[in-house]
């Protein structure tokens, strides 16, 4: 059995630009530190291999810090590190890669083709390959590894699975199961998917460690595999340090929209970035900025979007002499003498379709 910590899609140096100037070196520099609880996480659960799946950088030219830390943090992490650069982080003569000096621990596949490692002492193959360019053709075209039963094979690869004619990497779970490997570490995905499985070849790709953006919430982390020929078992470990999140909150009825946020709320989000958005029909607009000024130090960052729609009064203009206010009058009396909440609900619905029919609208008017 082998113990892989896979890992994909760091996307370092990032630049936030939502975030202003401030905060986003911030983010950047909490993004270098994922690559030392990575190398922490290795050591306190024992990992045999580290499998970097692309996308280590967000652009060819990283800041020189992270280059930095790279050469330090890799070699010390005491195992074989595999790396498969992906789209982003492309391998080419002038890449980051090629001018990074790392460990002798750290292999860096930089072909376009699939090239194994032995890996021995571990009974144990590690195949990969590179993006050489920001997109490539699908990898595993016509790919089978022959198969030794005393060996564990493993790949790690940055592409898309089931996503035919894709730039990045197709792949086909027909390719996955006629591969060979063991298990495949996939990244470009930013969301965990979980262990897979392609006729007896395990797969998964574990979404990027740390969120970036509102399409990328939730908590963020890494997979921890274990591997034998015929078994996998893999466990998500969260690393992210803020997560990201998109609230939606009902002012319906609200009198204190600020209370109202923060009752559905109902967490700490000081280290977190939310996007809050206002829905619902409130009977008065809500205060955006006055909103923003209550809220705004509870949040690493805040962003408030308003689609509330302001509630309408059906009964308006039934005393105007027009065809609209005939038929609102005539349907008023109606309400006023109705015994019951629910006919008073049945006779406002129909007032309700009546003016949209007379209006030539879509829809009946908010309540």
């Amino acid at each position: 059995m082998i113990r892989i910590l896979h890992a994909a899609d760091l996307h370092l140096d990032s630049p936030f630009q939502a975030l202003g100037r401030d905060k986003a070196a911030l983010r950047r520099s909490e993004q270098r530190a994922l690559l030392g609880r990575i190398a922490e996480l290795a050591r306190e659960r024992e990992a045999d291999l580290v499998l970097f799946a692309g996308d280590l950088f967000d652009a060819d030219s990283p800041y020189s810090e992270t280059a930095r830390l790279l050469e330090q943090t890799l070699p010390g992490m005491g195992v074989p590190v595999f790396l498969a650069p992906g789209n982003h982080d492309w391998y080419g003569p002038r890449s980051p890669w090629a001018r990074l000096d790392l460990g002798k621990n750290v292999h860096l596949f930089t072909g376009g083709d699939v090239s194994q490692v032995d890996l021995p002492e571990l009974n144990a193959r590690v195949w990969g390959t590179a993006f050489t360019a920001r997109h490539r053709q699908p990898p595993l075209a016509g790919f089978e590894a022959a198969k030794d039963a005393d060996t564990v094979d493993i790949m790690v690869l940055h592409g898309e699975v089931g996503v035919p004619g894709s730039p990045y990497g197709a792949v086909t779970e027909t390719e996955l199961a006629h591969s060979g490997m063991d298990y495949v570490a996939l990244g470009h995905n930013h969301a965990c998917s979980g262990l897979r499985r392609a006729g007896d070849t395990f797969y998964a790709w574990p979404g990027c460690p740390e969120g970036r953006g509102f399409d990328e919430t939730g908590e963020k982390g890494v997979l921890l595999v274990e591997v034998e020929p015929g078994a996998c078992r893999a466990e998500f470990v969260p690393l992210g340090g803020r997560r990201y999140e998109t609230l939606r909150v009902d002012l319906t009825d609200s009198p204190d929209h600020g209370r109202t946020v923060l009752d559905a709320l109902g967490r700490d989000a000081s280290r977190d970035v939310y996007r809050i958005v206002l829905t619902g029909q409130p009977e008065t607009a809500p205060d955006l900025p006055g909103l923003r000024g209550a809220l705004e130090g509870r949040f690493f960052a805040l962003e408030l979007r308003d689609e509330t729609c302001l509630r309408q009064d059906v009964w308006e203009g039934r005393e105007v002499l027009s065809l609209r206010g005939l038929f609102l009058a005539g349907l008023w009396e109606k309400y006023q003498a109705a015994q019951t909440d629910d006919e008073r609900g049945q006779i406002e619905l129909a007032a309700r379709y009546g003016l949209a029919a007379l209006e030539n609208g879509e829809e009946p008017p908010l309540a």
